[in-house]
């Protein structure tokens, strides 16, 4: 079982740098501003030959009971309750603030092993402000630099005696010899977008499929900032899906921070294999959400539609039909993406929207025989014979599936720069309703065969 380790201390210390430091990569989204952390955030950290499971959490902060930073406060303690050890991180350049030693003692009731870390330490600055963490009562402080990378040594040595010493290592083997199979590739867990404006209710969703209050919501718009993933089994189906902040016209993003969630944001969307639209009942279809539709066809992933909060529209069945003709109307592009209305705080309607996402994903990798594409080709080509252009025919010779993921091909023709988009629209569209490849991008692309003779040269006259 994995070392867990929760990073905790008040706001604006450095845990998020320090987490994206230990896992590697820029997951958690960092600025100057107090308590950008809100949701805890796993990742699997490595310093040296030593791996674990870590945890970055909200910045330890007193409030109101119920309110926000009340929340936040719970998520932390949850994840002090699911970690093995603590690093307490504390600011070395400030020194030793009241909420440090307050909440030294917090960390110490947690009857955990606790690491305490004094970041900022590099050059002279730090110095001091490390020396009065000795006042905390909770062993030597360590000296690092999450920033610039000093004093992961000294970390190292701290962590290595917690752990538990590692199993004995298996032969090494390459992983190029292994051959995955199909049944292999069905296990794996399916990613999972989940997007839309402000305030559609993506996180009370996500919760609801979780069973727990697991992502902080909040009536007010712009709660969640992170891009946080979350494993969730349905059926006996994994998914990792990531909830995301919402997505505003670029117009009115004006804030750095707001910037980086939805930067985070388009971030998951291009990692996803599926993504879910989320909008709101009451106001679906508006100009964002199309754009954010069509972002998601042009980054290439299956797209399925969830209208939620669908508990405040009452029983009116017509609706949804009317729902399936806007969307064909305004998403052309994405002809045929399966519609689901929902509920994310009555959980109404989650089985049909985790189904939707299966057969989206199913649709996403699916593959054509060359036999009947050629076939479907011949019959589309004399139904409807390219334009001529300039006075010249057009010449289709015949196309091939070159991958999955989305669906692509590659059509061989003559002149390819000469070919009208609204004709490969036209083979696009009798393609996806051929094979059945509704609401995922459907991509082709033209090739110019290589003319035999042109390596000859004219007779002279």
């Amino acid at each position: 079982m994995s070392f867990t380790i929760a990073i905790i201390g008040r706001p604006n210390v450095g845990k998020s740098t320090l987490f994206n430091r230990l896992v590697g990569q820029k997951l958690a989204l960092v600025d100057d501003t107090p308590g950008v952390t809100r949701d805890r955030r796993e990742g699997q950290g490595r310093l040296g030959d030593l791996e674990f499971t870590l945890i970055d959490t909200a910045g330890l902060d007193e409030g109101a009971k119920g309110s926000l930073t009340a929340r936040m406060q719970e998520q932390t303690e949850t994840a002090i309750a699911l970690a093995d050890a603590l690093l307490f991180v504390i600011d070395a350049r400030a020194g030793l603030t009241p909420n440090d030693r307050g909440f030294a003692d917090f960390a110490r009731r947690a009857n955990k092993p606790v690491v305490l870390v004094a970041n900022k330490s590099e050059g002279k600055q730090g110095d001091a402000g490390a020396m009065e963490a000795y006042a905390l009562g909770l062993g030597e402080p360590i000296q690092i630099s999450a920033e610039h990378g000093e004093g992961l040594s000294d970390l190292y040595d701290a962590l290595r005696a917690l752990m538990p010493e590692p199993a004995a290592e298996a032969e090494e083997f390459d992983d190029d010899d292994i051959i995955v199979s199909d049944e292999d590739l069905a296990k794996r867990p399916i990613r999972v977008a989940i997007v839309g404006r402000p305030n559609a209710g993506k996180s009370t969703l996500i919760n609801h499929l979780l069973g727990e209050e697991r992502l902080l919501t909040s009536a007010e718009a712009g709660t969640t900032r992170d891009s946080i993933a979350v494993e969730v089994t349905w059926q006996g189906r994994d998914f990792r899906v990531f909830d995301t902040a919402g997505l505003r016209r670029r117009s009115r993003i004006e804030e750095k921070l707001e910037k980086l969630s939805v930067s985070d944001a388009l971030r998951a969307i291009r990692f996803a294999e599926v993504v879910v639209l989320m909008m709101d009942a009451q106001n679906r279809f508006e100009e964002q959400d199309l754009r954010i539709a069509d972002l998601i066809e042009r980054e290439g992933r299956a797209l399925v539609i969830a209208v939620n909060k669908w508990d405040l529209m009452g029983k009116q069945s017509s609706l949804i039909s009317a729902l399936r003709t806007d969307a064909d109307h305004l998403l052309p592009q994405v002809r045929g993406a399966p519609i689901v209305a929902v509920s994310g705080l009555m959980g109404e309607g989650i089985d049909r929207l985790m189904s939707a996402i299966e057969q989206a994903y199913a649709v996403w990798n699916k593959r054509v025989p060359t036999a009947s594409l050629n076939r479907w080709f011949e019959q589309a080509v004399d139904a409807n014979p390219p334009p001529a252009v300039s006075g010249r025919r057009l010449k289709l010779n015949y196309i091939t599936q070159a991958k999955a993921r989305p669906p692509s091909f590659i059509l061989f023709c003559s002149r390819a720069d000469a070919v009208p988009q609204s004709y490969l629209r036209y083979l696009v569209n009798s393609l996806r309703e051929y094979f059945e490849l509704p609401g995922t991008p459907v991509r082709i692309s033209l090739r110019e065969k290589a003319n035999p003779f042109a390596h000859k040269r004219k007779r002279p006259s």
